[in-house]
């Protein structure tokens, strides 16, 4: 059995546990006000420690914080918790960034005022800085009251973090008098929190257009004919609502009245508009274009697949990638490890470089700062939540930053065939006569004897002469002969349809039948033959022969194409059909390497085996008999509007559309993601040595260092946000 790409580790299986406790017991939902970075996050870690809460989720993204715990626990007493992490708890959040922010705002610009009357009175009068203590001590409070706060709480706690470590740089600026500097600090430091918090704004505010796409009411038809207006949540399975030109359908249902076409765009991205009547279903999420309709609700919306969709962004936002993981294991160690460093220079190298002491402290101060973890903590969250809202904008639905970056290192890529590299209805390809009968007295014989059965074949000829505009004629005496095929008197003849084997035992074969039969066999074609039957004064004869095929998709060809430029080394399909029927399938498409005959158990074997070869391998399925092997790919995918449930639940990632050339996209996104992370990262890092250096050897001051620290975070963010555009 393969695993997945990243496996689970203690913490995660813990993690687990919790939620299936959680679940038995009571769920709180809470929009907070505040929670801007990663900050809030660690501080609700700690304040959210209580015997009855077993878990918590806080979803930067959507502002919002999830706690499970016992029944017996009051909410007035979770609140309490939640808003000692320096957070507040509020009925609906300020959407304004700037009236959200309006405090902080005003604080900072009063700040930046005093520091820089402190500054030209410093630099253009003879006053000394002692003088001008008092008005940079004002701006310092001012501008970095948020940050005190939050190093105080770090500090009740035990915790280091860069807001600690800012605060002691402040402090050790101030005890060697230089004033403006410690002012100017912690003024850059509060700005960049503040800017900080606006590109996770725009994050947020890309992220809420994309779930903002079903109305919280609909338009509730009555028996009487009646309408009233009622919440989604309180529609039943076969109410009829009614949907106007320009409203979104607010759940699924299937249309009884009227007709009109649909813009997509929300769940698929296809942006055409799509003709729907009497009969089709409607996509809750949809927007009706032009008339007006009524439709019998076909599912509750918590079971709608909007509503699945949904939910699958929300769950994305909560699991963390595997580089996130790593910065977040890092940072703990980092953060203490700077502190210990800069008290050594400060005490330790003077002395042994027999120097200064006030330099030397002077440089650690500079440390302290430059060692903030702040483009660190924040390169990896903002990049695969910009790249999963981008993929999610596309119809492309990634349960999580860890099936993102996996994406972003897939190698191989199996495929299902029926309903992903074909549409899964069995089509007459051809029809090649081999009677003087004409067209139609032929077709009209087999529709006539393929109208008794409802097997899938049957139903494609059915609906092959209905698009030439021939119908059935009664058949009396229908036999239906297991494993060969029917027999039936139509209009007062005896007339078969079957396979090879039927038409060979009625005694009708001939050798011109053997060699077209043999070179439909090698394409890997399903055939029928029509033929009239042996009886009385007739002789007997082949009347036609209908090939059929499962349709490859519209594309199909070009995606795999694209797979393999994107980097994708070895495409193969996985296929219950007979191995020739997957051979010939493969060739038209492109595909390296087929194997068909598969049970659902061969399926997982054969991903195993493709695990071993290239370590991170993709699986796509739509059907019940994928799921395993989506299971236990590195990646499962699904197609999400024809995909069973059980196969869209079971994979990691869901194509809306059923679009294959969405997946080269999504790969393609991955790469992009892993390559911004590694690029952030690497640049956080980059940033914090060349400034270490340039601070040991006294090139760098406070100033210099905030400004590179908020620049460098300033920086990943945006490089981050770049992201939202696949």
């Amino acid at each position: 059995m393969g695993e997945k790409c990243c496996g689970t580790n203690k913490t995660e299986m813990l993690e687990k546990k919790q939620e299936s406790a959680a679940s038995e017991g009571t769920k709180s939902y809470f929009k907070i006000q505040g929670m801007d970075c990663a900050d809030e996050i660690a501080a609700l870690k700690r304040t959210l420690v209580h015997p009855l809460i077993v878990n918590f989720d806080a979803n930067l993204m959507d502002e919002s914080v999830t706690v499970y715990h016992d029944g017996s626990l009051d909410n007035k007493e979770i609140v309490r918790l939640i808003e000692k992490a320096g957070v507040k708890v509020v009925n609906q959040v300020e959407k304004s960034f700037i009236l959200g922010h309006k405090k902080q705002i005003i604080l900072i610009s009063i700040s930046a005022f005093l520091l820089l009357v402190g500054m030209i009175l410093e630099w253009t009068t003879e006053l000394s800085p002692l003088y001008l203590l008092p008005l940079y001590l004002l701006s310092i409070g001012l501008s970095g009251k948020i940050v005190f706060l939050k190093a105080l709480r770090a500090l009740k706690a035990f915790s280091l973090d860069m807001n600690v470590l800012m605060i002691l740089a402040v402090i050790g600026a101030i005890f060697i008098k230089e004033y403006s500097e410690a002012a100017t600090v912690v003024f850059l430091f509060s700005l960049a929190e503040l800017l900080e918090a606006l590109s996770v704004s725009k994050a947020r505010k890309a992220i809420s257009d994309v779930l903002k796409i079903t109305p919280k009411t609909a338009t509730l038809v009555s028996e009487s004919g009646s309408l009233s207006t009622v919440d989604v949540n309180d529609i039943k399975i076969d109410n009829v609502i009614l949907i106007r030109p320009g409203e979104n359908a607010p759940i699924d249902g299937i249309i009884v009245e009227g007709e009109s076409s649909f813009n997509q765009a929300a769940l698929t991205g296809e942006s055409v508009p799509v003709e729907k009547k009497k009969g089709d279903m409607v996509l809750a999420g949809t927007i009706n274009e032009l008339g007006a309709i009524k439709i019998k609700v076909s599912s509750l919306f918590k079971d709608s697949r909007v509503s699945k969709i949904i939910s699958l962004i929300e769950n994305a936002q909560k699991q963390k990638a595997p580089s996130q993981r790593f910065v977040d294991s890092f940072a703990k160690i980092y953060t203490p490890s700077i502190l210990v460093l800069s008290i050594l220079v400060a005490f330790l190298v003077p002395v042994i470089l027999n120097q200064p002491l006030n330099v030397w402290i002077y440089r650690a101060l500079v440390l302290l700062v430059i060692g903030c973890p702040c483009a660190l903590v924040i390169a990896t969250p903002v990049s695969v939540v910009s790249g999963l809202t981008a993929l999610a904008r596309r119809g492309v639905l990634v349960k999580g930053g860890v099936y993102l970056e996996a994406l972003g290192q897939i190698k191989a890529m199996a495929l299902d065939k029926t309903g992903t590299i074909t549409e899964g209805k069995p089509k007459v390809l051809q029809m090649k006569s081999f009677s003087s009968l004409d067209e139609k007295q032929i077709l009209r014989v087999a529709a006539s004897l393929e109208s008794m059965t409802t097997h899938p074949l049957a139903s494609a000829v059915m609906s092959y002469a209905k698009e030439k505009g021939v119908g059935p004629m009664p058949v009396e005496n229908f036999k239906n002969v297991s494993g060969r095929g029917a027999d039936g008197l139509v209009d007062g003849h005896w007339y078969f349809v079957g396979n090879h084997t039927h038409a060979h035992e009625l005694g009708v074969c001939t050798p011109e039948l053997e060699q077209y039969l043999s070179s439909q066999e090698v394409a890997g074609n399903t055939v029928i033959i029509v033929g009239h039957k042996i009886h009385d004064n007739c002789k007997g004869e082949i009347l036609a022969v209908f090939t059929l095929g499962d349709q490859i998709k519209a594309g199909v060809k070009e995606a795999i194409a694209e797979l393999h430029r994107v980097g994708i080394n070895e495409v193969a399909m996985l296929s219950g059909d007979n191995q020739k029927t997957a051979l010939a399938i493969a060739k038209q498409v492109g595909i390296d390497n087929a194997i068909g005959d598969l049970l659902p158990d061969d399926k997982v074997n054969k991903i195993s085996e493709l695990i071993s070869k290239h370590k991170t391998v993709g699986m796509v399925g739509d059907g019940v008999n994928d799921a395993p092997a989506l299971a236990n790919a590195s990646v499962g995918i699904a197609m999400g509007m024809i995909g069973s449930d059980v196969a869209i639940e079971t994979a990691d990632i869901t194509l809306v559309k059923d679009d294959l050339s969405e997946l080269p996209k999504a790969i393609s996104q991955g790469k992009r993601v892993l390559g911004v992370i590694r690029f952030n990262i690497a640049f956080a890092i980059l940033i914090k040595v060349v400034f270490f250096v340039l601070a040991f050897m006294g090139y760098s001051n406070l100033w210099m260092a905030v400004a590179a620290d908020m620049g460098a975070s300033l920086l990943v963010t945006f490089n981050a946000l770049r992201l939202l555009k696949v």
